[in-house]
């Protein structure tokens, strides 16, 4: 993917919708000095781009009884069985992020799961029962102290 420049007006749109992807086009416009019209076309641009990879709204998880996030280092037999596992772990719904990652561990997982039993169940009836997986390393996060995305 090629190198996107951005000038400072970009940034400014892109602060403001980060911080609040809600923030209407036009309180952004008022805010710089510049039409709604030229928002929509800077946006336009950025998305065409691949700079802006989407909007989304954030769940609170806990909100709907999930208190317990872990992350799992996965011990592969053998790197061949990397996309079948991968396959395999996209069909559970309490994983939430998956990396191929250098080390000891073939895939690096984050699960959110309700409670530490419904997190026992998931590594012992789910993850340690896909095919090619020898053994996994738990990482339970107490409290995620910090939550951005990259500085623009």
């Amino acid at each position: 993917m090629a190198k996107v420049s951005i000038d400072g007006i970009d940034k400014t749109i892109l602060r403001a919708l980060m911080k609040d992807a809600r923030t209407p086009v036009l309180e952004i416009a008022r805010s710089i000095g510049i039409s709604g019209a030229a928002i929509h076309q800077r946006l336009r641009k950025l998305e065409n781009s691949g700079l802006i990879a989407g909007s989304k709204f954030v769940i609170n998880p806990k909100v709907l009884g999930y208190k317990t996030m872990a992350f799992v280092g996965v011990y592969l037999e053998k790197a061949k069985n990397n996309a079948d596992a991968v396959r395999q772990l996209k069909r559970i719904p309490e994983v939430l992020e998956c990396h191929y990652t250098t080390g000891d561990w073939s895939i690096l997982i984050k699960i959110l799961c309700k409670d530490n039993e419904h997190l026992m169940n998931v590594l012992n009836k789910s993850i340690q029962d896909i095919s090619g997986v020898s053994r996994t390393e738990t990482f339970i996060s107490l409290n995620q102290q910090l939550d951005r995305q990259i500085k623009i």
